[in-house]
């Protein structure tokens, strides 16, 4: 029997939104002492990195539960399809170049490295290529872009510009504000439509790809939204925040066992579950006392998100015996 996890969800996020508002390294009671500055402290510094993280959160998680129906491999996240690794070497090249000072380039070249990796799959890929080879194609971009990463980092210039790129990497909402929201918001909501468009041939490319053909799905058209979707979400993610990945990977597996296993079921609950966790992780990181700043955000995901990468190949393993 299986039990909507959406109500749950959505009551777990309003009293973590509002709770995310007020811890911190300066930590807010409403019904303590005033504390100086509090209200430029919760609309230009929390306020944006909590909707941030609800944004990036729920694209993330919608985009692995969307990846692991298409592909039907509950290993598959965002990362696979090379588009975040493409996208952080655009941002990697706007250090390396200098340019990521003025206005919009940072973000434009994660961009445009991510429009690269979907265009780079679509041809190599083409229109009747099958989920191995779409896999394969993702794959060969995800190692190019991280030997071309690695190439920018040891070329870099100067100590300050490797610096940045390094910090860069590791994934973080420190010290985003209202501009990120404004540039992640709408390319993420596009989208996350492109997967709702996705979600019926989704549901019917689980019966196997003959039946899904049989049922009227087109591949191509399939293969379209989900490259545009992914690299929609992937890529504005990368653009304002840096590298934050098994979330696509996790929070499908969370949430699955209280849906009715369809594609379609999991993509809301994902996206809920995605936004919490990010929402969560952001707030743990901010609070935990660390000296010389707080833990980047992308590094306590990837501790947290290993450890259930393994727990899965193991499972898998015994499956498989």
């Amino acid at each position: 029997m299986t039990r909507n996890p959406t109500a749950i969800l959505l009551a777990a996020l309003a009293l973590a939104f509002p709770l995310s508002l007020f811890a911190g390294q300066v930590w807010i009671d409403p019904f303590g002492p005033p504390v100086p500055n509090a209200t430029a402290i919760l609309m230009e510094l929390r306020l944006p990195r909590a909707l941030l993280a609800l944004i990036l959160g729920s694209g993330l998680g919608a985009a692995g539960a969307a990846m692991q129906g298409y592909l039907r491999n509950p290993l598959a996240d965002p990362g696979l399809f090379g588009i975040a690794p493409a996208a952080a070497l655009g941002a990697v090249l706007s250090f390396y170049t200098g340019y990521e000072s003025q206005a919009l380039t940072l973000p434009l070249f994660a961009l445009v490295g991510a429009a690269g990796a979907m265009t780079l799959l679509a041809l190599i890929a083409g229109r009747s290529g099958g989920i191995a080879l779409f896999t394969l194609a993702g794959m060969m971009i995800a190692s190019l872009a991280g030997a071309l990463t690695s190439l920018a980092i040891s070329l870099s210039p100067n100590p300050f510009a490797l610096s940045e790129i390094v910090t860069w990497l590791m994934g973080a909402l420190a010290d985003r504000g209202w501009h990120e929201v404004r540039l992640a918001a709408p390319l993420t909501l596009l989208g996350l439509f492109a997967l709702w468009r996705a979600a019926p041939a989704l549901d019917a490319l689980a019966l196997g790809e003959a039946a899904a053909r049989s049922l009227g799905v087109d591949p191509a058209r399939l293969l379209g939204l989900m490259v545009v979707a992914i690299g929609l979400i992937v890529g504005s993610g990368v653009a304002v925040a840096g590298m934050i990945g098994f979330v696509g990977l996790m929070v499908p597996h969370f949430v699955r066992p209280f849906t009715d296993q369809r594609p379609s079921a999991t993509l809301l609950p994902s996206a809920l579950a995605g936004a919490l966790l990010l929402l969560v992780a952001d707030c743990l990181c901010r609070i935990l006392p660390l000296q010389g700043g707080e833990l980047r955000l992308g590094i306590a995901l990837s501790l947290a998100g290993a450890p259930f990468f393994l727990r899965l190949l193991l499972k898998l393993r015994r499956e498989l015996a």
